[in-house]
Parts: structure tokens; sequence; C-alpha cells
């Protein structure tokens, strides 16, 4: 059993940083439920 079973979560990445994808990749596999990921620009 992951740390985030059963939970739901919206991952917000940052262009120059970590990607969205790449935080829902490490949300799924700790047994959570993507339920948005995006990239976003913040300047």
């Amino acid at each position: 059993m992951g740390y985030l079973t059963g939970k739901k979560v919206i991952c917000i990445g940052d262009r120059d940083g970590v990607p969205g994808d790449a935080i829902a990749a490490c949300a799924e596999s700790a047994g959570a439920e993507v339920i948005y990921a995006s990239t976003e620009c913040f300047v």
C-alpha cells in the first residue's frame, strides 16, 4: 500500500521546475488517483 492510497490529487507543475506529469507519475506510484495534472508558466 502506498502512502497516498485512496487519495485524489491535483498536480500543478512549473515549466522551469518539475513538470506536472512528473508529479502525477510520482503520486500514482504512491497509490493516488490523479484528478488533474498540468504544467503552468509562473511569471
